[in-house]
């Protein structure tokens, strides 16, 4: 029985922009395993299973759900033993819990401020009152006046990733010589701005930039094949 992952969508249900069902769904590629998609509105979430889905992705297995990125990439190692690794130890996931907070502190931050009221237009109708209504008060002002744009912010994005510059002057992966689940965190997160904004706002040499195109290659061109909204 093929793995579902209840994956977040636009108002084109082929526009899938979360930054962390992305992690999951490199995660499963990257053990090689089958799974379907069932795109989710934000406001049909709860209904997945009333009184504790909160968020996606969720990852329905053998009956069981498994909630959260982190979570689900847990389970998959620990369940897939023999497929390829995607921490290399309690090392490695310690490393990736540190990416994952830099990269909810460094980045995602900036790339809200880019592309907050873009996603509101992308999101399916029924959610762009919750999408409004959240983002204004988590934001603390209109989304006309929170979103900068990706050109006002291209330049503080750059400075973000510096650590993942340095990074891959060392190393062809984040992971090391091999990508594994930290490659994806900071991927995942990259796609959020490039499904939505269309490309990736980075210098073609930028190592950055180099990086993400292999990433985009992995699994067969999995991401690479996936649907962008109009820049």
């Amino acid at each position: 029985m093929a793995l579902k992952l209840y994956d977040l969508c636009g108002q084109d249900r082929d526009l899938r922009f979360s930054p962390y069902c992305w992690r999951a769904k490199m995660a499963l590629a990257h053990k090689g395993l089958a799974f379907e998609t069932v795109p989710t509105p934000f406001t049909r979430i709860k209904e997945i299973e009333p009184g504790r889905a909160k968020s996606v992705p969720i990852l329905e297995d053998e009956g069981g759900r498994v909630h959260d990125s982190f979570e689900i990439a847990l389970h998959l190692e620990a369940t897939w033993l023999d497929r390829p690794p995607l921490f290399g130890g309690e090392a490695g996931v310690a490393a990736a819990r540190f990416v994952e907070s830099w990269a909810f502190t460094s980045l995602h931050p900036v790339i809200l401020r880019m592309i907050v009221k873009d996603i509101h237009d992308a999101a399916a109708e029924e959610d762009r009152g919750y999408f409004r209504s959240s983002r204004e008060t988590r934001l603390g002002r209109p989304l006309e006046e929170a979103q900068q744009g990706v050109a006002a912010l291209a330049g503080d994005l750059a400075k973000a990733l510096e650590p993942v510059r340095r990074t891959l002057a060392g190393h062809a992966w984040l992971g090391g010589p091999e990508p594994l689940f930290v490659d994806y965190i900071v991927f995942g997160t990259l796609m959020w701005l490039t499904a939505i904004h269309g490309r990736l706002p980075l210098e073609p040499g930028d190592a950055v930039a180099s990086w993400f195109e292999r990433c985009l290659d992995l699994n067969g061109g999995f991401a690479r094949q996936a649907p962008r909204r109009a820049a």
